[in-house]
């Protein structure tokens, strides 16, 4: 946890060169004003929020009367803090993961419920991102278009393709990996690979028994359009922040901006997409290459874009944290256990 604390100034530097390279003063960001600031902030805790109803609606559709609805939506959204500070934004699902086994569920079924929680996020994330690609395309921004599109096909197809084939067949660890790692490790490595298999096999076990149900058809859907509705409101945030400058965007054209943003975010290059999706937002909306770090001063108001990394990461990230800390991570009672 430290080692992430540490990486949120890192994330800083990509928005200080953008800052200097296109002559952005402080100013120039507290002139979007204080209701554009805090309306962005508000969407983008609105998204977090439905992220946390939807994970306590999917964890209650399967435990029933589990815990406290407003703490499950809690550890969800702090859970993303995980994520603002990981490449490729990863990591949320291993907290709640850990949260529910905690709180004394069966493994397997943890897994279950995180992944149901995460594929319907990917799959909306990725259709939204792909709508986008194709859009830019057709406007003419091929560089932007194809980057967009490849990087979203690619993580969506992998989350569907892992998911849908651990309910055909049971997984198990490579071989070659699985000899290394006994190797090196010895005793304490043959345990690893021992508790992983067992682990991956209760797993795909679990899904091959649910992923039919009409249960779970009906809780996937539901999440599905969670996911939507959540994305949607983080693609608005653009929109609102735009308002206090004089660049005008309407809603869709945001949502699409935003969410190619993300696209291009997900590259594994620096944590939380810091950097990427500022220039991925302005490639967008300008049909420019987005690794083109000459682009010229004006095009689009730069303010809007830092003021919105600022009130759509900067500020969750501190809420987020607190959250994690507070809920996901604390200690439990034995009274609490399941």
């Amino acid at each position: 946890m430290n080692w992430r604390l540490v990486a949120i100034p890192v994330t800083i530097i990509p928005i200080l060169i953008i800052a200097i390279q296109f002559d952005i003063k402080i100013e120039d960001i507290l002139a979007i004003g204080l209701f554009p600031f805090v309306g962005a902030i508000v969407a983008m805790m609105i998204k977090l929020g439905l992220q946390g109803v939807k994970f306590a609606y999917i964890t209650r559709k399967y435990l029933g009367s589990f815990d406290s609805f407003f703490k499950l939506v809690g550890v969800r959204v702090g859970s993303e803090f995980i994520k603002f500070t990981t490449p490729m934004f990863i990591g949320a699902e291993f907290v709640v993961i850990y949260y529910l086994k905690k709180k004394g569920v069966k493994l397997s079924k943890a897994t279950w419920i995180a992944l149901v929680d995460i594929v319907t996020e990917v799959l909306a994330a990725g259709l939204l991102s792909i709508m986008a690609g194709i859009i830019a395309l057709l406007s003419g921004a091929y560089i932007v278009g194809i980057v967009i599109l490849s990087t979203s096909i690619i993580v969506t197809t992998l989350w569907m393709v892992m998911f849908f084939l651990s309910s055909k067949r049971i997984f198990q660890v490579p071989t070659t990996l699985e000899n290394i790692i006994k190797k090196l490790g010895k005793e304490k490595g043959v345990k690893i690979i021992d508790q992983t298999n067992s682990w991956m096999n209760e797993t795909c076990t679990i899904i091959k028994e649910n992923i039919n149900t009409p249960e779970s058809k009906k809780i996937f859907t539901v999440s599905f359009f969670f996911s939507l509705a959540s994305w949607s409101f983080y693609g608005l945030s653009f929109m609102i922040i735009a308002m206090g400058t004089d660049y005008v965007i309407n809603g869709f054209d945001s949502i699409m901006a935003v969410m190619g943003a993300n696209a291009i975010g997900n590259l594994p290059i620096t944590i939380g997409g810091s950097g990427l999706a500022e220039f991925g937002i302005i490639a967008y909306l300008n049909n420019l290459n987005p690794f083109d770090f000459s682009i010229t001063e004006g095009i689009v108001a730069w303010d809007a874009v830092i003021g919105w990394r600022i009130a759509t990461y900067y500020v969750p990230i501190l809420i987020t944290w607190l959250l994690l800390v507070k809920l996901a991570l604390s200690k439990i009672s034995k009274s609490e256990i399941r």
